[in-house]
């Protein structure tokens, strides 16, 4: 049994049939078609359905042109739709309007507290989301812990490949232990095939988000403030954070470098970085005396320092000695 509407072989041919035999009766249009009249009856109403028949006043069925029958059959669904479009347009425009008025309420608001608290994870999101759609320079981010989730990455490829699409520089910062997160190696993959720079090291002292420059996102702590973020706009603050986020990033490993912190022993350009390091070289001497640029020689005295488990450069030239890294042997 055919569903009301269907065009099958054999309404294609009643079709057919009484485009050429308008007056003929069901019996000869069966006969023609070689089918039988209850065929010929169900065929011609589902035609009928779709407007492609009409009954003649001199009796049987007129054909009407798929054309004419389109028109009339689709012309109440376009009426619906263009109401639809018209009621759409009008919502807009009134949502549109308040533009202005949430402009110039945010404005007031940051001119009102260089330090906004948000109370609440949605709240938060909230802000987060806005910063992330009016982000136009740069985003640099430290993200703790062992990285995000399954869930947590779906949520942030999409918004990140879109920062990124528009010229948005980005800057993450994770720990070491997140290279074991095979959710997170994916999404740094997505990250560094899209043009983000991507780097890990040991410790970080908290998450944070630094949108343009320009504002700073803090988490509150959940002992005290609650759930909720800190949204920082002041200079000076500012200043001091993006300072701190450089001190890590110039410190740490590219994402994908391999990580060398557990060997017993200096490979020969640390040993060679401990040896100056010893003789109370600067990282400037000691870049230019080894050909290597003084960022490289901050990053592997880091590394040394943090092996050894020194708290200054004299404290690891000490601890190197002791352990035997600075003698020919």
């Amino acid at each position: 049994m055919q569903e009301t509407g269907e065009i099958d072989a054999v309404a294609a041919r009643v079709y057919r049939l009484r485009v050429i035999h308008p007056t003929d009766t069901v019996e000869q249009i069966s006969a023609r078609a070689g089918i039988t009249p209850q065929e010929t009856l169900e065929a011609e109403s589902r035609l009928s359905a779709l407007g492609l028949l009409r009954p003649s006043p001199s009796g049987g069925q007129v054909a009407v042109s798929p054309e004419t029958a389109a028109d009339t059959l689709l012309a109440p669904m376009e009426q619906d739709i263009l109401q639809r479009r018209i009621a759409m347009a009008a919502t807009r425009a009134r949502l549109h309007a308040l533009s202005g008025d949430y402009l110039e309420a945010r404005s007031m608001r940051s001119a009102k507290s260089s330090i906004e608290i948000v109370q609440g994870t949605d709240n938060a999101r909230a802000v987060i989301d806005d910063l992330v759609r009016t982000c136009s320079e740069s985003l640099d981010a430290l993200v703790p812990g062992s990285g995000l989730g399954e869930v947590a990455v779906r949520a942030a490829i999409s918004n990140d490949r879109e920062m990124l699409e528009r010229g948005v520089k980005m800057r993450s910062l994770f720990q070491h232990s997140a290279r074991k997160n095979r959710a997170q190696v994916r999404h740094v993959a997505v990250l560094t095939d899209a043009g983000a720079q991507v780097r890990s090291t040991t410790v970080l002292p908290s998450r944070m988000a630094i949108y343009d420059r320009s504002c700073a996102v803090l988490p509150l702590d959940p002992e005290r403030g609650g759930a909720g973020a800190a949204v920082i706009r002041d200079p000076t603050v500012l200043n001091f954070l993006q300072q701190l986020f450089e001190h890590y990033w110039d410190r740490a490993l590219d994402f994908s470098e391999e990580e060398q912190r557990d060997g017993p022993e200096p490979n020969e350009v640390e040993r060679d970085v401990l040896l100056l390091m010893a003789a109370g070289k600067k990282d400037e001497a000691i870049a230019h005396q080894l050909g290597m640029s003084p960022r490289s020689v901050s990053r592997i005295v880091a590394r040394l320092m943090e092996r050894l488990g020194a708290e200054s450069r004299f404290q690891a030239g000490a601890r190197a000695a002791l352990n035997g890294w600075l003698s020919d042997d």
